[in-house]
């Protein structure tokens, strides 16, 4: 099926119950083709209103609480309902970097039957994508990412139809063969989760509600595997390897029992080939890089403590007046003007309830950081090749697995041939960086001082994007190509040196690990000039170079 015919179906199945089947997972990246998708979206009737929600927002928008400007006006708590309030369709952009507390807070909000979500997927790399908690309650899931514009765009479903097939939906029925079928699907493609197999039934029922039928048909079912099962689908869920022959049964004992067990089989093939041609070829392995990188994090540094580009942890309220971009901290402000209300009500005039002062506010502050960008610059020259190189691959994948934790960046530069090749630009994709630096030969010269100024200039785009970068510098310290891309031993360092003083100068964080079998004293003046940390590694293992880097 065209993948905007399946998004034209998802959007008419989910009309009919948005409820249970939880809501859809659209995949695209931002441009013109989610643009499409998104107005086909706005254009669906559904049976109550859509509502769209931020990543960023916070506790009182969305479940709502006191409300400080109007609690103060009207000199009595007053409550402003939140998002989750009333019954709706929500809609949230950029769902695979949604945090935590929101993630929670919605798939609260989906058990409790009375809102459905469309989870729009951004995720440009692998190793992000939907959080568990939202995919395993979304019960449809639709792909465009390396889509064209569609020749007809997505309609909306007409009204008289629709309302038909509210009506019949309750009706419809699952023959019990389709549900066995069902089952057996799950199990050849390693489903577990119950939510699963509940949504694609319904899914299945609403394809017949639309059609005018009152029982679900092979057809039915398959495309519902389609849009519910497929993507789904773990690896390791293989068709178990051919078991040695055992003598047949007695047919006259079993007479009908064979014949049956064939047309199950026969229907669980043919739904696994509809779900596996439902998507493209390498979406599968992109979902399994997902859940496999999102279930590996562990521990790593985080950026400067400054104002950055994203929100840090609460800080202890201070005493200031709202300026439109600061909150107003209800809980201490409250507190703050509790111990004085028996003296201000003797002087009240309006028998207010509750009396605040200006002086009485409290606003939430918030230590800012900014996501970091560690950039490894790994020599990959013949020297080091026959030495360390190893070791070094080896401690920059421990590296890359703390540092995903927090989502930092990783660049990765290599020091190889005439001229350092930026081999990897700041990316938070564990996958991509492995295998990189995986496939990396050994080899040439070292070209330190080219390496440097590529490290620079990486760290200086990336500070203009609010980040924080700091340098990793792992190398034997021989330089031997200058910067023009000549060998010329005494020149190279003297380009190094010049670098190393620039990347002082531009204040950026590094450390230098001189991996060579003795320490280089010219690598430990080099260090000393870019006034980062220098640390002789002689002989020490991946594991002994990682723990010095973080």
């Amino acid at each position: 099926m065209d993948p905007w015919a399946r998004l034209s179906l998802a959007l008419r199945i989910l009309t009919v119950d948005p409820v249970g089947l939880g809501g859809l997972w659209l995949r695209s990246r931002a441009g013109p083709i989610r643009d499409i998708a998104t107005t086909a979206l706005s254009e669906t009737p559904f049976d109550r209103p859509q509502r769209r929600l931020s990543a960023s927002i916070d506790d009182l928008a969305l479940l709502g609480g006191p409300d400080p400007a109007a609690t103060l006006a009207a000199g009595r708590p007053v409550h402003r309902p939140g998002l989750l309030s009333d019954r709706a369709v929500l809609i949230l952009p950029m769902a695979d970097s949604a945090p935590p507390s929101l993630t929670a807070r919605l798939a609260q909000a989906l058990d409790r039957g009375q809102h459905a979500l469309i989870a729009l997927d951004e995720a440009a790399e692998d190793g992000e994508g939907l959080p568990s908690a939202l995919s395993d309650r979304l019960g449809l899931f639709v792909t465009l990412d390396g889509e064209r514009s569609p020749r007809v765009l997505p309609r909306p479903i007409g009204r008289r139809r629709l309302a038909k097939a509210r009506t019949l939906y309750h009706l419809v029925t699952l023959p019990d063969d389709l549900t066995q079928a069902l089952a057996q699907l799950a199990a050849r493609l390693g489903i577990t989760s119950t939510r699963a197999l509940l949504t694609t039934r319904r899914a299945a029922r609403a394809i017949a509600a639309l059609d005018g039928r009152a029982e679900v048909t092979e057809a039915d079912l398959i495309r519902a595997a389609e849009l519910g099962l497929a993507h789904r689908a773990q690896p390791a869920a293989e068709a178990p390897p051919d078991q040695p022959s055992e003598p047949p049964p007695d047919q006259q004992d079993q007479p009908d029992q064979q014949p049956q067990e064939q047309d199950l089989q026969s229907l669980a093939d043919l739904l696994i080939e509809a779900a596996q041609a439902a998507l493209p070829p390498d979406i599968l392995a992109k979902l399994q890089s997902d859940r496999a990188t999102r279930a590996a994090r562990g521990a790593s540094g985080t950026g400067a403590a400054k104002a950055g580009n994203r929100r840090g942890r609460p800080l202890p309220s201070r005493p200031g007046r709202p300026d439109g971009r600061s909150r107003i901290d209800l809980v201490a402000t409250l507190r703050q003007a509790a111990p004085w209300q028996v003296l201000r009500k003797r002087t009240d005039q309006h028998d207010r309830a509750l009396i605040v002062h200006r002086s009485d506010l409290r606003l939430k502050r918030y230590k800012e950081v900014s996501d970091r960008v560690l950039i490894f610059v790994v020599d990959a020259s013949g020297s080091s090749a026959m030495a360390r190189l190893g070791e070094a691959k080896g401690a920059v994948e421990l590296m890359l697995a703390q540092a995903y934790s927090r989502r930092d960046h990783v660049a990765l530069v290599v020091l190889r041939g005439a001229q350092a090749e930026l081999i990897l630009p700041p990316t938070r994709s564990l996958t991509t960086t492995k295998a990189r630096l995986r496939g990396l030969p050994g080899g040439g010269g070292t070209p330190l001082a080219s390496g440097l100024a590529t490290a620079l200039d990486t760290a200086l785009r990336a500070r203009r994007h609010g980040m924080t970068p700091s340098l990793a510098l792992l190398t034997d310290g021989r330089a031997n190509i200058a910067l023009n891309g000549q060998p010329d031993r005494a020149q190279a360092q003297a380009d190094a040196e010049q670098i190393a003083t620039a990347i002082r100068a531009a204040g950026i964080a590094a450390v230098t690990l001189d991996v060579a079998n003795r320490p280089q004293p010219a690598l430990a003046q080099l260090s000393g000039l870019m006034n980062s940390r220098y640390v002789p590694l002689p002989r020490a293992d991946a594991r002994a170079i990682a723990a010095t880097l973080a």
